[in-house]
């Protein structure tokens, strides 16, 4: 019995905790609400949630997994609605629609390429584009390790997202082997190693938020 037969057993198990950990975005949204603005927060982790995963979805569509179809289908809908409650709370709205256009317009020339590039090529082409944003993505919590290490605090970083990632980077990393596509293995074996060099970000420089509530625990 070979790692095949079980493709579908870890296609749904990847599949159900990507949908969990998107899921753990409604903790940020909670503190955002409880908080009262997002000023503080970081919006990339649902913004460029969404245009990852119209990305993906676009791959997913190219390579024909019905898998990383529903995932991407259900972490676009999710995003969108975080993204919603980012803004509402945003006291700076013109400069999150400004992002939110800058992302919208990136986005849109790689599915205008997906479009019109050569079809026996696009699969490949298209892995490589996505990969590259997936890192970039996954590894954005990382732009405030100066900050982290100069205020010794890892409230900016988003701890449920970040661990579910991990989670989550390990199950398609399994799931990339079993089907033997390199850019999915790629991808979350880098994916998986990002995730674990931020989880030890919380333990060398716990929350200061620890055990506060409301505004002491978030940095403006």
């Amino acid at each position: 019995m070979g790692l095949e037969d079980y493709k579908e057993l870890v296609a749904t198990c990847a599949s159900i905790s990507t949908m969990g950990q998107m899921l753990s975005g409604t903790l940020i949204c909670k503190d955002i609400c409880k908080k009262g603005s997002s000023k503080g927060f970081d919006p990339m982790p649902f913004l460029g949630g969404i245009g990852m995963c119209i990305l993906m979805l676009q791959y997913a569509f190219i390579v024909k997994d019905p898998a990383m179809i529903n995932v991407n289908v259900f972490g676009l809908l999710t995003n969108t609605a975080y993204m919603a409650v980012y803004y509402y709370y945003s006291p700076h709205t013109k400069d999150t629609l400004t992002l939110m256009g800058k992302v919208a317009a990136a986005v849109s020339v790689f599915l205008v390429y997906a479009q019109v590039e050569i079809p026996e090529k696009l699969e490949y082409r298209f892995g490589l584009i996505v990969t590259a944003l997936f890192f970039l993505l996954i590894g954005s919590p990382l732009i405030h390790l100066g900050e982290i290490i100069r205020t010794k605090n890892t409230d900016i970083l988003p701890f449920p997202l970040i661990l579910t990632g991990t989670l989550v980077s390990f199950q398609w990393l399994l799931y990339g082997v079993i089907i033997n596509n390199l850019f999915i293995i790629f991808q979350n074996v880098v994916g998986f190693l990002l995730s674990v060099a931020q989880l030890s970000l919380f333990v060398i420089f716990p929350s200061k938020s620890k055990g506060k509530t409301g505004d002491e625990g978030k940095t403006d």
